[in-house]
């Protein structure tokens, strides 16, 4: 611990948000005897933010929630609790999975909010929703895509009334009997178009190209079979480099512009092929772009390019942009030490940023450390990464008149510090 007076509420490492990564993470952090603390809603984002119906994308065995003992999967969740395994999974099986792990590796979670979070001497001072105060020597960031969501500039000054993103939303049953325009053509945009027609709304699907369906080719029994010995554990990628996807170690230690490549690649826009079935009734409106958006009196006004369009609501499936400033936690002094890439925080070893003690995981990870931190699979590799190098630091202390450029470089990427 740093030199400053310990207090009852302090501790070695506070875990900002309590999703499938802070859950991990913090469950290895305890294994080892580290003083830690999470704050946090369980689960809040995939409750709040995810659409009621909606099935997970990942195979069954890469949707496991990494504990040190391998213990709380979700096989052993569906033994206790007599439920089926069915694929693709369903959101509501794995909220309760969440929320399960979390009782079972991560009882005692602070629900309280981070407000902020600023340097205070060798560590960190955060400032929480009721005013307290926690003070810890390593902050770790896992909020996921929370306050991520990214709208095309069309749509920058539409009210959400009238223009709103998938992950706002936790229910379309709301807009039964209305005129939507989804806009998107990955997963979320497709799943979304297809649940809106199953709540009885009328839905157009607005993309620029075609949609691209995974893994729904009509396929020989020997085609089939090699295709199934191609797929690599996570399924995050095509054949070979899904299997550079499985390292992120190795991910890592490219340069930034491949591993920038090597990500879009991986993480190409696409649906699911069993959505396919479902899409009767969706209209798809491809190769159009959305030049404007004009609310006129309760409606809005896509102006395309082969003309207009009107319809009662629009919703956004055109993805996540990481950008930490847009957390709202991290106070403008800290903020500003943190080099990022495009928002992206560069990040060294055990997933810390060139703060030193102050590190991401999750989505926030994925431009340093590859496709596999933006899904459940990832949850192994980061915990045990995170936790070995803070172990690691434990044993051999850095002293403390290195400057964080000296004592970490981030082998990610080449900082580009904030202005």
């Amino acid at each position: 611990m740093s030199d400053r007076p310990a207090r009852s509420g302090d501790c070695e490492v506070m875990v900002i948000g309590a999703g499938p990564y802070g859950l991990a993470v913090a469950a290895h952090l305890k294994a080892h005897d580290v003083a830690t603390r999470v704050f946090g809603d369980p689960m809040s984002f995939w409750r709040r933010h995810m659409p009621k119906g909606m099935r997970l994308r990942s195979p069954w065995n890469a949707t496991h929630i990494a504990d040190p003992y391998a213990t709380l999967t979700l096989d052993t969740y569906i033994s206790q609790h007599g439920l089926p395994r069915r694929e693709p999974m369903n959101l509501e099986c794995f909220v309760g999975y969440g929320t399960w792990f979390q009782g079972c590796a991560v009882p005692d979670i602070d629900r309280r909010m981070v407000d902020r979070v600023e340097t205070a001497g060798a560590g960190f001072r955060a400032v929480l929703s009721d005013g307290d105060a926690v003070y810890a020597d390593r902050v770790v960031v896992a909020t996921g895509l929370g306050r991520q969501q990214f709208r095309p500039p069309a749509f920058a000054d539409v009210p959400a009334a009238f223009a709103s993103h998938t992950g706002d939303h936790d229910d379309l049953a709301a807009f039964r009997g209305r005129r939507v325009a989804v806009v998107g053509r990955g997963q979320s945009a497709c799943e979304s178009a297809v649940l809106l027609r199953e709540a009885g709304a009328d839905v157009e699907l607005i993309c620029r190209g075609d949609i691209h369906w995974l893994g729904s080719r009509p396929e020989r029994a020997a085609v089939g079979w090699l295709s199934e010995r191609l797929a690599s554990p996570s399924g995050v990628g095509p054949f070979p480099l899904n299997w550079i996807a499985e390292m992120p170690d190795a991910a890592s230690l490219m340069p930034a512009a491949l591993r920038m490549r090597f990500n879009a690649r991986c993480l190409r826009l696409g649906a699911a092929g069993w959505l396919r079935s479902r899409f009767d009734g969706v209209r798809v409106l491809a190769g159009e772009h959305i030049h404007a958006a004009v609310v006129t009196g309760e409606r809005i006004a896509l102006m395309l390019d082969h003309g207009s369009a009107v319809f009662d609501h629009v919703l956004l499936g055109t993805g996540y942009r990481i950008d930490i400033a847009k957390l709202g936690i991290l106070g403008p002094d800290l903020l500003r030490k943190v080099a990022c890439r495009d928002g992206a925080p560069a990040l060294a070893a055990g997933f810390e940023s060139t703060v030193p003690g102050l590190h991401f995981v999750g989505a926030s990870a994925v431009a340093s450390y590859g496709p596999l931190m933006r899904f459940i699979a990832g949850t192994t590799f980061a915990a045990r990464e995170l936790t070995e190098s803070l172990l690691e630091h434990r044993r051999y202390p850095t002293p403390s008149h290195e400057t964080a450029s000296g004592r970490n470089v981030p082998r990610a990427m080449q900082p580009i510090p904030r202005s």
